[in-house]
């Protein structure tokens, strides 16, 4: 019995005196209660919304101001005409449009009845449908308010509309987001065992003792995994298009450009990670428990990024992921041509830039 609680004292010693293992045991569990705590919510608040109001009354007026005052909304431009509309939506940059029509205050007055219409972005039907839901609260609050002080009661319809998806298909939010999660693991995962297999075979003093720069051998491992990542990207966008009938309502050759470009992301961070590690392990862990959580929970593609903390918003900038969904979901369910990711695309450029780089400092020359 001595002998048991002298080991089981032993692996205490070890367990304690690994910096590693601490992280694993009690790291990893607060960081993902702290990801889910923060970033895993219905409620939406600060949301982007644009207004077109056609009427400019006293009504009008007071609508906006109740839906504004609310914590849900934040208003981010005044349209001026309804062509507007979708240009303001391609940009990603509203989640919500809100139409007074001409002479609101008149036809109230007049015949008792005024409409609003609600129009919606629907590439996350979730998202949307809460929005919607919202607004027609603070409205219909409003009407209730109004109707306390008259003797004849007043109506505000509100019609609805749903843009990018009018069926409030599931499948257009996930299908995007499935391709950027899978293009982003596999091809990192790929190249993150690269070098880290061959310090474990002992073939790196084959490559040390070849006249070649380290940027022609990164260059050189990341071509293989480039062209057996697009050809699963094909196969996803295949299976999306036809199979779940998720459309591709932009070009089809920017979309396959942008594809590559993020595949390029993920290999340059993969090959990064590699030559950060000295075992293939130490490669597949870190790539795992490095990229999964966060780009499944703060690239925005389940959780809509506005939503989450600042300071989980300032981090989610930093995941290339996160990019590439609002690239893709533009594409395909927008139409977006490319001035209007022209920054998004930048981002990833300056991704890939810095992971070569990175990776380019960290590759050793001689064995260690």
């Amino acid at each position: 019995m001595e002998r048991f609680r002298a080991f089981i004292k032993k692996e205490f010693y070890h367990i304690l005196r690994d910096w590693r293992t601490l992280i694993i045991l009690f790291g990893m569990p607060l960081i993902q209660i702290m990801l889910f705590g923060f970033a895993i919510t219905n409620e939406i608040k600060s949301a982007n919304i644009a207004i077109l109001d056609l009427s400019k009354d006293q009504f009008t007026q007071e609508i906006t101001d109740k839906i504004l005052d609310s914590e849900y909304f934040i208003l981010y431009k005044n349209l001026t005409n309804k062509d507007q509309i979708h240009q303001a939506f391609k940009e990603g940059k509203v989640k919500e449009v809100i139409v007074f029509e001409q002479n609101f205050a008149r036809k109230l007055g007049r015949d008792g009845q005024a409409s609003v219409q609600i129009i919606s972005d629907a590439t996350d039907p979730n998202t949307g449908t809460l929005l919607l839901n919202y607004t027609q609260a603070i409205i219909a609050k409003y009407q209730f308010a109004l109707n306390e002080g008259l003797k004849l009661p007043v109506q505000i319809t509100v019609e609805q509309k749903m843009l990018f998806n009018p069926e409030l298909k599931g499948v257009y939010l996930f299908v995007p987001g499935l391709i950027t999660i899978i293009l982003m693991l596999i091809s990192a995962m790929m190249t993150s065992i690269s070098i880290t297999r061959e310090k474990e075979m002992g073939t790196m003093e084959v490559l040390l003792i070849t006249p070649m720069h380290p940027v022609e051998i990164i260059i050189a491992k990341v071509i293989p995994y480039l062209l057996l990542s697009f050809i699963d990207a094909i196969i996803v966008l295949t299976v999306g298009y036809f199979v779940f009938k998720v459309p591709i309502m932009g070009s089809l050759i920017l979309l396959l450009a942008e594809t590559i470009l993020f595949i390029l992301t993920a290999l340059s961070l993969g090959i990064f990670i590699s030559t950060m590690t000295n075992s293939q392990q130490a490669a597949l862990l870190a790539s795992l428990m490095g990229l999964m959580l966060p780009v499944i929970i703060l690239s925005g593609f389940i959780f809509p990024v506005a939503n989450m903390p600042a300071v989980l918003q300032f981090l989610s900038n930093f995941i290339p992921a996160t990019w590439f969904i609002i690239i893709i979901k533009g594409i395909m369910l927008k139409g977006a041509g490319f001035f209007m990711i022209w920054k998004e695309t930048l981002i990833l450029f300056g991704f890939i830039l810095v992971f070569v780089a990175l990776s380019i400092k960290n590759y050793k020359m001689r064995l260690e």
